[in-house]
């Protein structure tokens, strides 16, 4: 066909590879960004980019939804003439397809374990109406201790 490419196995066209290209770049930054997550679970180091991290992943979730569990890039893909999904170029078909909900669920560990390692640091608790107080800013005089009865 005139104006198509062959790419990776796939007669393509330009927007077709653009596209493919773009959705790659997309999901090597995401998959960086999930490094991120887990190194900061692991060794409780956080920093602007463990932020930047948990916000992109944050967007890719709320794509999702969007998708209803699908890529939202899936249908603009077919729609520029790309029939294979990106994973279903680096894996089988069924490894493909469980390959988002696994990562998000390894996605959604390793952002709880910054949050829950955040919470333990500052010292917050949750209170009776639900929001988070810091116990090490109350003045011990005013602190309940664990042993007194109310």
């Amino acid at each position: 066909m005139k104006g198509h490419t062959e790419f990776m196995g796939n007669t393509l066209s330009p927007a077709a590879i653009a596209l493919r290209v773009v959705h790659a770049g997309i999901a090597v930054v995401e998959i960086v960004c999930l490094g991120r997550v887990w190194h900061g679970a692991l060794t409780g180091r956080r920093d602007r980019t463990l932020g930047v991290a948990i916000a992109i992943l944050a967007a890719e979730g709320v794509g999702l939804v969007i998708g209803r569990g699908n890529c939202p890039l899936g249908p603009l893909q077919r729609e520029v003439g790309d029939p294979v999904p990106l994973f279903e170029l680096v894996l089988p078909p069924r490894a493909a397809k469980a390959a988002v909900p696994v990562l998000t669920v390894i996605a959604v560990i390793g952002v709880a374990i910054n949050l829950a390692r955040m919470i333990a640091r500052r010292g917050l608790s949750r209170t009776s109406t639900g929001r988070y107080t810091n116990l090490l800013a109350v003045p011990a005089a005013r602190r309940r201790s664990p042993s007194r009865c109310a």
